[in-house]
């Protein structure tokens, strides 16, 4: 009897002993799942924090050169006159230069923080069809910028000037209406702007913040346009037979093309200064030079190849200028616009010259938590 109880004494023992073994095991894989969570949760953290001080680090400044955007929301009309050329050219020496009527263009912009965006349209023309539109979405942050951008002309283009042959007299066709040419532009531009604790372009070209004391920059950054050429080649030709009946003149090959892509991608690189004239009052001039690989494609008359392509190398090159008046809650002033795209070679080259005068007025409004809190 006695050694029966002995035994089960022991088997209770040893159960106890295995049952407290595996209370052991148990809180300590509880203790090492709560150590694994608690640093997974700091690296989410630590991460978390880098992403807010990289954001952060885009509008890094010098106060002493610049006073910070201290509102939200902007808005913004601005009145915007158009300059534009295409010029096409073919390897037989013939060349035609096309420019539409200019025309004033409005429109309502806003920006919120780093984005700002826009639209112009014509009041003179209530024909949706045949407007020309533009329409523009910026990011400006200190260090970086974005430009995305859209345009299409109409089809109110005249022959500005004309060159088919050196024993051919075409003044007749100069200033001449044409309808048959439409063209347009899509694209997006990405500059990094080196000096730009000191230096702000959205001071200059955005009416953000404000420049306190005169500084320039070098920028440098990468871009990409997607252009068309829609030519109606055929109504061209009786244009020329109409005026030049006395002349036999037939387009060469090259410029008897319906539709031409163009594809640009862009490295570029530039300078910009910006000049504190007086309080206030801000002069901003960014001149920048791009190596561009072009890439085009199209229908060309009379080829028995449907299709030619051809890559390219050429210089682009883009100039801003701008003078604007601003208080920090108002502004006004006005901008000027330049874009040079070209494309060169032996069969067939174009080249297209576009650009803008912007005269706008505007306001902030949003303070931020950090200056409401300075104000009250």
């Amino acid at each position: 009897m006695d050694r029966g109880w002995g035994v089960i004494l022991c088997c209770v023992l040893l159960g106890t002993t295995a049952l407290r073994a595996q209370q052991q095991v148990d809180s300590t894989v509880v203790a090492d799942s709560i150590i694994v969570a608690d640093t997974l949760l700091n690296r989410q953290t630590d991460d978390l924090g880098l992403i807010r001080r990289t954001v952060r680090g885009f509008d890094r400044l010098d106060d002493a050169y610049i006073e910070p955007q201290h509102y939200v929301w902007t808005a913004m009309l601005q009145a915007t006159h158009t300059y534009d050329r295409y010029s096409l050219s073919s390897s037989d020496g013939q060349s035609i230069t096309f420019s539409p009527e200019r025309k004033m263009r409005y429109g309502p912009y806003f920006g919120w923080k780093w984005f700002f965006f826009g639209y112009t349209f014509e009041l003179s023309n209530i024909s949706l069809s045949s407007l020309s539109k533009e329409f523009d979405v910026s990011i400006y942050s200190s260090q970086i910028g974005i430009d995305l951008f859209y345009r299409r002309t109409g089809s109110d283009y005249k022959l500005v000037d004309t060159n088919l042959g050196a024993d051919i007299n075409s003044r007749t066709l100069d200033h001449l209406p044409f309808d048959g040419l439409q063209a347009g532009i899509t694209g997006l531009n990405i500059y990094y702007i080196f000096n730009h604790g000191k230096y702000s372009y959205p001071a200059a070209f955005a009416q953000s913040t404000q420049q306190k004391i005169s500084c320039g920059s070098w920028m440098a950054g990468f871009g990409y346009t997607r252009h068309f050429i829609e030519l109606d080649h055929e109504a061209l030709q009786r244009l020329i037979d109409e005026r030049l009946a006395e002349q036999t003149v037939t387009l060469d090959s090259g410029l008897r093309f319906s539709s031409v892509k163009y594809y640009d991608f862009s490295l570029s690189g530039g300078y910009g200064y910006n000049w504190v004239f007086a309080k206030n009052w801000l002069f901003g001039a960014c001149l920048q030079v791009a190596i561009a690989h072009k890439r085009s494609s199209g229908d060309v008359a009379d080829d028995n190849r449907k299709n030619f392509s051809f890559d390219n190398i050429n210089i682009d090159g883009i100039g801003r200028f701008g003078l604007i008046y601003n208080t920090g809650r108002w502004f006004a002033g006005g901008s000027i616009i330049l874009h040079s795209y070209n494309y060169h070679k032996p069969r067939f080259s174009t080249s297209n010259t576009f650009g803008s005068m912007n005269l706008y007025v505007g306001f902030n409004f949003g303070l931020k938590k950090k200056y409401r809190q300075q104000r009250d």
